[in-house]
């Protein structure tokens, strides 16, 4: 009986994937000579989660790998831990950390699997960050060294992306406070941590071309397509402002090399309320632009739309880290204020479940920056409390199947309609450490017994193959 729901098939060529990050996975935090992260002390500090054994991936990969391929998956996203290979950020790179990275690629060939890696996946090194992460500009100097060696080294590779998130990063980071150095409403740090990430993509992908190595790269981006409730102007307005911020401020120093006139008006008027700003040093504009024809592909990582409405009153935030259904909130004082849609049904975790929207971000994209190259949807997925069965050994979890289903179905859509959309990648392979949620927020195709280890397939796998198949 087959599992496949509205989409038939997959288009020729389509790349079919799941996406997997180094922190996330591996565990094994500190062993053989690993540095820490910027995770590390932080959350030993808040006393909640650790990374420990996370998926045990750093030993469990070859299962892993093994169980992907059976089940459809052709590409795989991983990211190399930086504090793995360097364990000082800087200096002599560790010898079993490379050798780790050798083998794992290597695992991923042997079963027809292109690994597709990323360099940086919200995990700084501990020395990068105890010198202000990416507000310091010097750290983008210890990035392009760091990415010219897996560039040299890991040769097996052809496939890479830069940056995971950087707005991601600069959000948690310096907005809403949950990702280590926890600050709240700093919207100057979040503008020049955004700025310094996409200056120090540019320089990198800069070496990767004139290097002349192999192969293709890119920057993932979190896209959140932004709905005004209530077509009113000031909510109208709120909307164009909350999207300047979570979208536009990186895609056009991404396409264009700068901010446009009405991105730029759109941040200074942030900055204005928020009494913030950040720093452009010359010629740094000049680096983005000469950067901007160089990207082979561009990732995007879709879950959700924001939906909101203008907001005149004090910053406000409470996120959602539990599974509390209904206990988000997020006002910033004449931005916007999230609110929900009735009409949206939302996770545990006050996500917006609307495949619609990842229609629209690609068809905003497309429209915004006629000159983007090739776009893989490079995370997408639910999060839910999945539960086996009571035997043991299955999970039956349509929701998720009905969730990428709907998002591929949307994919395709875009994809008929003009929009250069060549693959997408599950987020994620198996289930893992959430850097805010710990291990009650499941996203995997497999999952897994946190306390043996143990994998456990789940109906969203055997559908996964069988869409695969489709692939001519």
């Amino acid at each position: 009986m087959t599992l496949l729901k509205r989409v038939k098939r997959l288009p020729e060529g389509f790349v079919w994937g799941a996406a997997t990050a180094a922190y996330q996975v591996e565990g094994s935090t500190g062993k053989d000579g690993m540095g820490k992260t910027m995770w590390d002390d932080f959350l030993v500090s808040k006393g909640r989660f650790l990374p420990d054994p996370a998926s045990d991936f750093y030993h469990r990969y070859p299962e892993d790998i093994r169980l992907a391929a059976e089940h459809g998956i052709k590409a795989l996203r991983i990211s190399i831990s930086w504090a793995r290979v360097f364990p000082n950020t800087d200096g002599d790179p560790n010898p079993v950390g490379v050798k780790y990275y050798h083998e794992l690629f290597a695992e991923c060939r042997k079963h027809g699997i292109e690994p597709y890696v990323t360099l940086h996946h919200l995990d700084s090194p501990i020395g990068m960050f105890s010198r202000g992460d990416w507000l310091n500009r010097a750290n983008i100097d210890s990035f392009v060294n760091y990415a010219q060696f897996c560039f040299e080294e890991f040769t097996e590779v052809s496939q890479w992306f830069t940056i995971n998130e950087p707005i991601s990063l600069a959000f948690f980071q310096y907005v809403v406070a949950e990702f280590p150095p926890a600050d709240l409403f700093n919207f100057s740090s979040s503008f020049q941590a955004m700025h310094n990430m996409a200056l120090a993509h540019a320089r990198v992908v800069k070496v990767f071309k004139e290097g002349g190595h192999q192969g293709r790269i890119g920057v993932i981006h979190a896209l959140k397509p932004v709905y005004p409730i209530g077509d009113t102007p000031d909510n109208r307005h709120a909307a164009e402002l909350w999207d300047a911020y979570l979208n536009r401020f990186l895609l056009d120093l991404t396409f264009f090399g700068k901010l446009t006139d009405r991105t730029s008006a759109l941040i200074e008027e942030i900055c204005g309320v928020q009494e913030a700003s950040f720093s452009v040093e010359d010629g740094d504009y000049d680096e983005m632009q000469a950067a901007v024809g160089l990207n082979d592909y561009l990732g995007i990582n879709y879950y959700q739309p924001q939906f909101v409405q203008a907001y005149a009153g004090e910053n406000r935030s409470k996120y959602n880290a539990t599974g509390e259904k209904g206990t988000t909130t997020l006002r910033m004082k004449g931005i916007a204020e999230l609110v929900k849609n009735p009409d949206v049904p939302t996770t545990d975790w006050d996500w917006n479940i609307y495949p619609q929207g990842l229609y629209d971000i690609l068809r905003q994209v497309d429209a915004n920056y006629p000159a983007h190259p090739a776009i893989y949807i490079t995370e997408n997925g639910l999060g839910s409390k999945d539960a086996l069965n009571a035997a043991g050994d299955f999970v039956d979890d349509d929701d998720r199947i009905d969730f990428i289903d709907q998002h591929l179905d949307a994919l395709l859509k875009a994809r008929e309609d003009g929009v250069d959309v060549r693959g997408y990648f599950v987020w994620s392979l198996q289930d893992q450490f959430s850097w805010s949620n710990g291990y009650n927020k499941r996203y995997g195709l497999f999952y897994i017994d946190f306390e043996t280890q143990r994998r456990v397939i789940k109906k969203s796998a055997l559908w996964s193959k069988e869409i695969a198949s489709t692939i001519d």
